[in-house]
């Protein structure tokens, strides 16, 4: 073994690049004998060591989660698939996939005689039905002379009732096409029904739109402020699957970050293949982070006991082993193999190893070990 002052040496350069202080942390006592004086075992530091933090092992509640994979959707409910109101040309489409739209905004521009004709029809329902209000003029003062039938002024009574229910019918085809009724054209603006993103574009300029009865629609619009995380649970969970429990919720895209929620639904029915029901959770969705399709876990929970869990900074692993180190007194460390459990953000569960009260080094581990490897050669 290299003497005592070599080693006060090598790790107070070592330490110098150590992590700051850790969460809930003390320093490392100061050393009081060397090790090669006193004959103890284990790493020896530095009093002035500033890398290494240490913290007291103490039993806390670990909870038991859980996980059900999933991903973003929409919600069904905002999504609107826009179809042109009338058939004809596409002559440009004003938008492109991943657009933010407002409600109203044009969308797409098409060359339509469907348009050409409900505005003509409407003309031509207007003329009639002036020419008909005319005619009942000229019964009624003609009635008022006895000179026609009182059945002559009823036919001009119905025929401008007729005439005037045309007028509304056109009128309201017209209305419902998005056009200008007192400006003749044959060009059709399609506008956006509400404010969205734009998930994908089904039609190109040059294209013939079929209208409504078209195989897809011109574009998807969507409202992605609210979102939905579905998830598959087997059916040996339904147990815990509760509408209105608690959830967490962590997405691949965002590993250090969580988002809680409650489960608004879980499925009536069990999926016969899979053998799995639906879990969803409704998040707000404000600035637009959660995106369509990213994976997701929705986190349940399970139960709760009482156990050991450190900071994942203390945990060392070596192959398969996992190992802490301890504090030995007199300003050693040693080396303490354990068994590890489940990870919960920055926390590790100690299956077996360790018991409440032992002092371990939290920030540092690194530094030992490299002390130790230096130690043993």
């Amino acid at each position: 073994m290299k003497t005592a002052s070599f080693w006060m040496i090598s790790l107070a350069c070592i330490a110098v690049a150590g992590c700051g202080k850790a969460a809930q942390s003390s320093p490392a006592p100061a050393a009081s004998a060397p090790a090669d004086q006193s004959g103890a075992t284990g790493v020896v530091i530095p009093k002035d060591a500033k890398g290494i933090q240490t913290v007291t092992v103490r039993m806390r509640p670990i909870a038991d989660f859980l996980q059900i994979p999933g991903s973003i959707l929409p919600d069904p409910t905002q999504v609107v698939h826009v179809f042109a109101a009338a058939g004809g040309r596409l002559l440009q489409m004003n938008v492109r996939p991943w657009d933010h739209v407002e409600k109203g905004q044009s969308l797409a521009l098409l060359e339509s005689s469907d348009v050409s004709r409900a505005v003509n029809d409407n003309a031509k329902a207007s003329v009639d039905a002036e020419t008909k209000k005319q005619a009942l003029d000229r019964a009624n003062d003609l009635y008022a002379h006895h000179a026609i039938a009182q059945k002559d002024l009823e036919q001009a009574q119905a025929d401008l009732k007729m005439a005037e229910a045309e007028v509304r019918a056109t009128l309201a085809s017209v209305h419902l096409l998005g056009v200008d009724a007192g400006a003749p054209t044959n060009q059709l603006n399609v506008l956006a029904p509400r404010a969205g993103v734009v998930l994908d574009i089904g039609a190109a300029s040059g294209e013939l739109s079929k209208s409504v009865d078209a195989v897809q629609p011109l574009c998807t619009i969507a409202d992605l402020s609210t979102v939905w995380v579905e998830g598959d649970a087997f059916e040996q969970d339904a147990a815990i699957l509760r509408s209105g429990s608690a959830a967490k919720v962590t997405l691949n895209a965002y590993p250090n970050e969580s988002w809680a929620g409650t489960v608004a639904v879980v499925s009536d029915t069990v999926d016969p293949v899979t053998r799995t029901m639906k879990v969803r959770v409704v998040l707000p969705n404000p600035k637009l982070r959660l995106k369509p399709n990213m994976f997701a876990t929705v986190w349940l929970l399970r139960s709760s006991t009482q156990g050991i869990s450190v900071p994942a900074t203390a945990v060392l692993r070596e192959g398969v082993k996992a190992y802490v180190f301890v504090s030995a007194g007199n300003d050693r460390f040693e080396r303490r193999d354990v068994v590890l459990g489940r990870t919960e953000d920055d926390n590790v569960q100690i299956a077996s190893g360790l018991s409440a009260g032992t002092v371990i080094a939290s920030n540092g581990a690194l530094l030992l070990r490299d002390a130790a490897s230096s130690d043993a050669k």
